[in-house]
């Protein structure tokens, strides 16, 4: 980070305007973001960015009301603006009615916390990079089926000082890696892709260039060649209430969009309900201690496990990392929530159960310092069961294996559901069959998850990284990973329906 004394005495100079001001809570944050970013398309290298960004966000409570601003010219002078105006919003919410907010009690954190990682990613020179990308993109188009390919890593590290009126002073340095290569088969009208090691950029993880190593994208070109035009002759996944396994990295997206969202406490109180709206999992569903899932369902939210990328020390309201049930044992036990005690105490609180929320949740992140932080799916996943994955296969009569995610829709409930993989094999009499194209399953959030009767074991879970989860108006991107193994679900809604 640049000078951080000299950051420190200028977030300290807001904190000071702040109260002058009038303000009962202030806090700042300011920092600087690096990104890189290498794609080689088609034997062509498309994209090769690298930038960095500074700026802060001053954040105020008054009288109930909350003000935000921020700037990207870190001088004492664009400082006490920012300042200033950050109050002037807040006094202005306050003239629209009465001030109905407050901040949850929490520690006033003095700590530095960075990202554990062996290389650093940006030390390691652009030709290198790109050179691993081009030979993986030289594999995959060495057959003539192959009509499109993209291969990319990027990298982002994220330095913040976070001060507050209270006295807190967290200094947090995150950094990620991510990568990943698709191949593209057309072949008599038919085009299919697959993806390594999973689909919409590979994987991505709270480490460093170590995790593109291990990834081994070179060598695991001509295997995603090779199943890509594999899908070209394929047949159609069948049509039925079939049994289904579901890959780790398809899991992945099943837990962030069934789960994750339909947790964050905003969107169930209704603070929150851009993309795709807002949860079906209202406050009484805590108190009534809801079915969410069968029995061995325990759906885990976890701000510590390394490797994350919600893994940090402290999330924007200063609030420690945590680790707690969202479900457990397959029973509701808990929401994502931020420092903001409006979103879990109203006045409905008592017949509710919402009261039963504790008051943070260590949510609460924004897209840099210059955004105003909101609730954000910390990393989320479904604990490993007993199975193995071989005898998850034979001990299945009539199934279908699906992995990779290809499209998917959900309502604005988070309800209702449909999923298209990239690819899938079915399962007769516990042996694997023939490989299976676009397969597809739908279903109804509790119902699916009720019929979970089989997880993989720890020696085939792995934390799958959501880079680009998009929420807010204007909108936000925040990163998170969700932890899966192999699952099976009995009698899914299986394939196209006319």
């Amino acid at each position: 980070m640049r000078d951080v004394q000299t950051w420190r005495e200028l977030g300290r100079r807001a904190l000071d305007i702040c109260r002058s001001e009038g303000a009962q809570w202030a806090d700042i944050r300011l920092g600087t973001v690096e990104l890189e970013e290498l794609v080689v398309r088609n034997g062509e290298v498309a994209t090769l960015e690298q930038e960095e960004h500074a700026g802060f966000g001053v954040r105020v409570l008054v009288d109930g009301a909350h003000g935000f601003a921020s700037g990207f010219d870190v001088t004492t002078a664009e400082v006490d603006r920012v300042a200033r105006l950050a109050v002037r919003i807040a006094r202005a919410g306050r003239t629209a009615g009465p001030g109905r907010l407050r901040w949850a009690d929490e520690p006033a954190w003095k700590d530095v916390w960075t990202t554990p990682y062996v290389t650093d990613p940006f030390t390691i020179p652009l030709d290198r990079k790109l050179g691993i990308l081009m030979e993986a993109d030289r594999i995959l188009r060495a057959k003539p089926e192959i009509s499109a390919t993209h291969n990319s890593m990027s990298f982002r590290r994220e330095r913040q000082l976070f001060l507050s009126s209270d006295g807190a002073d967290l200094a947090q340095t995150i950094l990620r890696s991510g990568g990943g290569i698709s191949a593209t088969a057309h072949k008599d009208g038919e085009t299919q892709t697959r993806s390594y090691p999973s689909a919409f950029g590979g994987q991505y993880m709270s480490l460093g260039w170590e995790l593109i190593q291990a990834l081994d994208l070179v060598g695991n070109a001509e295997r995603t060649r090779e199943e890509a035009i594999e899908l070209l002759s394929a047949p159609e996944c069948p049509v039925g209430d079939i049994d289904v396994i579901l890959s780790g990295d398809q899991l992945a997206l099943q837990i962030h969009e069934s789960v994750g969202h339909a947790s964050e406490l905003d969107r169930v109180q209704g603070w929150e309900a851009n993309f795709a709206g807002t949860s079906f999992v209202d406050t009484g569903k805590l108190s009534d201690r809801f079915r969410y899932g069968s029995d061995i369902v325990n759906l885990v939210a976890d701000a510590t496990v390394p490797g994350g990328l919600a893994t940090v020390g402290y999330d924007d309201d200063g609030v420690r990392s945590q680790r707690w049930h969202i479900v457990k044992d397959g029973v509701f036990s808990g929401y994502l929530t931020s420092r903001d005690v409006a979103h879990f105490e109203s006045e409905s609180a008592p017949k509710s159960g919402a009261a039963a929320v504790p008051h943070s949740r260590s949510c609460s992140r924004a897209e840099g310092p210059w955004n105003v932080p909101i609730v954000r799916i910390s990393n989320l996943s479904l604990m490993p069961g007993a199975w193995s994955f071989d005898d998850l296969v034979a001990d299945t009569e009539d199934g279908v294996y699906m992995a990779g995610v290809k499209c998917w829709s959900i309502d604005q409930q988070r309800l209702n559901f449909q999923f298209t993989c990239e690819y899938g094999w079915e399962i007769k009499n516990g042996r694997r069959a023939r490989t299976v194209k676009n397969p597809t399953y739908q279903g109804i959030t509790p119902q699916f998850w009720r019929s979970c009767d089989a997880i993989c074991d720890e020696r085939q879970w792995r934390l799958w990284g959501v880079p680009n989860c998009g929420k807010g108006q204007p909108m936000q991107v925040a990163e998170m990973s969700h932890g899966a193994s192999p699952t099976r679900f009995r009698k899914v809604a299986v394939g196209v329906r006319g």
